[in-house]
């Protein structure tokens, strides 16, 4: 009888590679020249992005110095949920990044749709906040991982666990 494999799809953002991208982006907001007297700031938090400035305009050269910041250190832009900008003290305006760790539950369903209509020959069931995949063909496994790939469900995805 031949053996099962399986493989995780899992969405996992390096916590610490966030940490440094922002350590960057605020030492970068602090001698840049057009920011000089703006009470602009980066914040982190265990689970979200704060930015702070004067103004939209502001607001946005902040973000885009976070995000090149993050993408220098492969972190995926889709695991940000951008929050609305609102109004904030003194004039100032706010938004928060929320950072997606795990696939929220519609998108694995998606995830799994998918699976199931491209008739491959594996079990793709809902775990938590990832995906397990099992399939008795290497191969089907490998098509599976190249069809999830292909589809764009919004967020980061990670293939770990790969027991074969």
């Amino acid at each position: 009888m031949a053996q099962d494999s399986s493989f995780d799809i899992v969405s996992e953002t390096d916590h610490q590679e966030v940490a440094n991208a922002i350590q960057q982006a605020q030492k970068e907001l602090a001698q840049r020249f057009d920011f000089k007297g703006s009470k602009s700031s980066i914040e982190l938090t265990a689970e979200e992005i704060v930015l702070v400035s004067d103004d939209e305009q502001k607001l946005r050269s902040v973000r885009d110095i976070v995000e090149s910041k993050l993408v220098k250190r492969k972190v995926s832009l889709k695991a940000l949920d951008y929050g609305s900008i609102e109004q904030a003290a003194m004039g100032t305006v706010r938004q928060h990044l929320k950072i997606v760790q795990g696939i929220e539950s519609d998108k694995a369903k998606a995830i799994v749709r998918t699976l199931k209509d491209a008739k491959l020959k594996v079990q793709a069931s809902i775990q938590g906040d990832q995906v397990r995949v099992v399939g008795r063909n290497k191969d089907d496994l490998q098509r599976a991982i190249a069809l999830v790939r292909e589809q764009d469900f919004g967020i980061p995805l990670q293939f770990t666990n790969y027991r074969g």
